[in-house]
C-alpha cells in the first residue's frame, strides 16, 4: 500500500467524552465532508456509540448515505439548495435547515406531496453574514406560524467563537435571543436550540443551550491554534495519522536542484526520499520545508515543490531509510497536522479534509 490513513476511533470517542463531561447539553457529531476526511459512516457510528445524540452534515446526500448505512439517529442537513430532492429527504426522516422563505415554501410543498410533516430547523443569521434568515426575517415571522412544518429547532452559527476574548460572540447570542423571542411571539417554540460550534463548546458554556455541534474538536484538532492553542493543550486527541511509502531513496551530491523549477538546491551531499503522495492525494502543492515526514523519530523536511503524485524529502546523509520503507507524513510522533497547516499557509481543517478518497482509511 503506497499510502494510507489510520483513524483512531478511540480518540474520537475520547474527544466526545471530553465534550460531554463539560456540558449538560446533548452532543451533535458533525460528520460533513466525509467526517472531515476521516470517513463518514465509521466515524458516525463511533460517535453515536460514544454518546453523541445527533449527527450533522452539510449535504442531503451525506444524510442519505448515513440512512443507507442503517443509521437511524437524528440527522440534520444544513446546506440544502432548493434544487435538492426534499421529498426523499423527508421520507428518510432527515431534518432540514430553513435559511430562507424560498426554502420554507419548497420544503412545505414536499411535505404535502409526501404526506409527512417535514422536520425543520430555522437558521437565523446573527452576524456570520452567510447562511440564515436576515432581510426576510419580518416576512418570515408572518408565515412561519401557519406553515405546515414541524419546527424541531432554531439555530445560528458563530463567526468568531474561536477567539474566546472577542465580544462579537456575545452580540450574536443577544441577536439570537431576540429572534427567538419573536418566534415565540408568533407561536413557534422550537424544541432544540443550538448555537455552539466546537470553539464555543470548549470555551462558552453559556451558549451550549440544548445541543452543541462538535466538529473539528471531535477529530482532536483545535478550532484555532493562534487563539486557543493546539488540540493537545485543550485535552483533545488527534484521530488521524497519514503514512506513505518511500518510492525511492538515493544519495545526491551538494548543489542538486530538486523538483519542478529547481526551487530547492541541496546544500550538502545528502540522501533524498521520494514519497509516493502528491497534490492529487491532498498534499498541498505550496507546502514549505517547515513540514515533511518522519522516519524512526527523525524528521525529513520537504525539498522543492510537491508534484501531483509525489514529493521529495531530505532524509539526511546518515539516514537508515531505504527504498520501500514507510514514513509518517503527520501524526503519531512526527509532524503534526497543525505544522503541516502552517507550512502550507492554511488551517488544520483543510489538511485533513483534503486527503483524497484514493488514500485508503484504516480504522482502529
Amino acid at each position: 500500500m503506497r499510502a494510507h490513513v489510520e483513524i483512531n476511533l478511540k480518540a474520537i470517542a475520547a474527544n466526545i467524552e471530553r465534550a460531554k463531561n463539560s456540558t449538560t447539553a446533548n452532543v451533535l457529531a458533525v460528520v460533513k465532508a466525509d467526517a472531515y476526511g476521516h470517513g463518514l459512516v465509521p466515524v458516525a457510528k463511533a460517535a453515536l456509540n460514544a454518546g453523541a445524540s445527533w449527527l450533522g452534515v452539510a449535504l442531503v446526500e451525506e444524510a442519505h448515505a448515513l440512512r443507507d448505512a442503517g443509521i437511524t439517529a437524528p440527522v440534520i442537513s444544513w446546506l440544502t439548495p432548493i434544487s435538492e430532492d426534499f421529498d426523499a429527504a423527508i421520507k428518510a426522516n432527515i431534518d432540514l435547515a430553513v435559511p430562507s422563505l424560498a426554502h420554507l415554501v419548497v420544503i412545505e410543498e414536499a411535505g404535502r406531496r409526501t404526506g409527512i410533516k417535514p422536520r425543520v430547523h430555522i437558521e437565523i443569521d446573527t452576524g456570520m453574514t452567510r447562511g440564515g434568515l436576515l432581510d426576510e426575517w419580518a416576512d418570515f415571522l408572518k408565515v412561519i406560524g401557519g406553515a405546515d412544518v414541524h419546527v424541531v429547532g432554531a439555530w445560528t452559527h458563530f463567526a468568531r467563537a474561536d477567539e474566546p476574548l472577542e465580544a462579537f460572540t456575545d452580540s450574536q447570542i443577544e441577536r439570537f435571543e431576540n429572534a427567538l423571542g419573536e418566534l415565540r411571539g408568533v407561536g413557534i417554540n422550537p424544541e432544540i436550540i443550538h448555537l455552539s460550534n466546537s470553539a464555543a463548546s470548549l470555551t462558552k458554556v453559556g451558549a451550549h443551550k440544548d445541543l452543541v455541534r462538535l466538529g473539528i474538536a471531535m477529530y482532536g484538532l483545535s478550532p484555532d491554534v493562534t487563539h486557543m492553542g493546539a488540540g493537545e493543550s485543550l485535552n483533545l486527541q488527534p484521530a488521524m495519522t497519514l503514512k506513505a511509502k518511500l518510492h525511492l531513496v538515493k544519495s545526491v551530491p551538494a548543489g542538486s536542484a530538486v523538483g519542478y523549477g529547481g526551487t530547492a538546491v541541496t546544500g550538502t551531499a545528502t540522501k533524498i526520499g521520494i514519497v509516493a503522495m502528491g497534490y492529487s492525494d491532498g498534499i498541498p502543492r505550496n507546502t514549505s520545508s517547515a513540514a515533511g515526514v518522519s522516519f524512526k523519530g527523525q524528521r525529513a523536511p520537504i525539498l522543492g515543490r510537491v508534484s501531483m503524485d509525489q514529493f521529495v524529502v531530505d532524509l539526511g546523509i546518515t539516514s537508515e531509510a531505504v527504498t520501500g520503507d514507510e514514513v509518517t507524513v503527520f501524526g503519531e510522533n512526527g509532524y503534526s497536522v497543525d505544522e503541516w497547516a502552517a507550512a502550507a499557509g492554511t488551517i488544520n481543517y483543510e489538511i485533513v479534509t483534503r486527503i483524497a478518497s484514493r488514500v485508503p482509511r484504516i480504522y482502529g
